[in-house]
């Protein structure tokens, strides 16, 4: 029986997120059954060097052109569906964050099967509306998503998953060496304004609380990061706040906190499924996250570790209400945390759902 040929597209790996998951899946997939191949607008970022580890083939292309000029547009989209036809590939997976449609009718023009995975929450342009209808499926990562697609028969909710044995405390054996005395926050993101990263400070200066300290790992070298750390000054925390910078293997910070936080604001852009968040969960550490869609999507069952969005005030009784707990009350947490994520995103069930998604789609003829 031939192999399904499936083309993952991603515009670059330069960001663990997205890349991370796509890397995961074809990684994971049946190599008896699949015949997997990326093609991404870039070969940026340590992380491509990881995914190229991989062996698969990897083609420098990118598959998706400007609407602009429209004269111009079709042959422009013909050029990757040539790409498309030349490959004999059955399927085109795509993990683009845009609302890009061209993908979808270079694939359509040749009768190649395309799904996207919805990843980010809004839906507002008339360019989205374009790519659902040309998208033979669509995979959606939080429950509030589907509504995006009301007319919509061929998707389905797929939650993103994890390797929970690699993101386990029992995998990390050497975490980073902090202070015994001290009660460690951490936070993982990219440093943009919508993780409300100033939340979280101004949070922990309401608590006037020495023996709190915040790591924040993420790319700071931008505005908003050189802002954040001039609010630290402002703010007094200097001794208790530390930038780290871009980490590509956060388990170790992870696993000698004692508390995550999410402190995502709610400005119009919601998050799809923060993994940063399900990383924590996995490592059995206890997890705050702000209560807008995405986030109390993955905290559905522990509400109570839910705080108001943008409320500084709201957080600082959270925290506090953690830090005040026993060592052993922290840990029965994160153990619940850790085994809701053993049984709801794991990357065995993730991978088992697109390979049977796959294999519907081309068995039906799913339009």
């Amino acid at each position: 029986m031939r192999k399904i040929k499936i083309l993952f597209t991603i515009s670059n790996f330069n960001t663990a997120g997205s890349g991370k998951v796509v890397y995961d899946l074809v990684r994971g997939l049946d190599s008896s059954k699949f015949d997997i191949e990326i093609a991404c607008g870039s070969d940026a970022g340590a992380f491509f060097k990881e995914v190229a580890s991989l062996g698969l083939p990897i083609h420098i292309f990118e598959t998706k052109t400007p609407y602009k000029p429209y004269f111009s547009l079709l042959p422009r989209i013909w050029a990757i569906s040539k790409f498309y036809k030349a490959q004999n590939y059955d399927i085109v997976h795509s993990w683009q964050w845009s609302s890009d449609w061209t993908e979808a009718l270079a694939a359509r023009f040749v009768g190649v099967k395309w799904l996207y995975t919805k990843k980010a929450m809004g839906f507002n342009s008339k360019h989205w509306h374009i790519k659902s209808y040309l998208a033979h499926f669509i995979v959606t990562i939080n429950d509030e998503m589907r509504g995006y697609f009301p007319n919509k028969q061929q998707q389905a909710l797929i939650p993103l998953g994890i390797d929970t044995n690699y993101y386990s405390p029992d995998a990390v054996l050497k975490p980073i060496a902090v202070d015994a005395t001290a009660f460690h926050v951490i936070t993982v993101a990219n440093l943009v304004p919508v993780k409300g990263i100033q939340v979280l400070m101004e949070a922990i200066h309401l608590l006037q609380d020495a023996t709190i300290r915040l790591s924040i790992l993420g790319d700071c070298d931008n505005d908003y990061g050189r802002d954040m750390m001039a609010l630290g000054h402002e703010l007094g925390l200097q001794n208790q706040v530390q930038f780290l910078g871009k980490q590509l293997d956060v388990r170790p910070y992870i696993k000698s906190a004692d508390l995550y936080v999410i402190p995502t604001l709610d400005e119009g852009r919601k998050e799809g499924m923060p993994m940063a968040l399900v990383e924590a969960m996995s490592m059995g550490i206890p997890v705050l996250g702000s209560d807008i869609t995405g986030i109390n999507f993955v905290l559905s069952d522990f509400k109570h570790l839910l705080f108001e969005a943008g409320n500084p005030e709201a957080l600082s009784l959270k925290i506090n209400t953690i830090k005040c707990m026993d060592a052993e009350a922290r840990f029965k947490i994160g153990q619940d945390l850790r085994v809701y994520c053993q049984a709801h995103f794991t990357m065995e069930a993730f991978i088992t759902a697109h390979e049977e998604l796959y294999k519907t789609l081309l068995k039906d003829g799913a339009i």
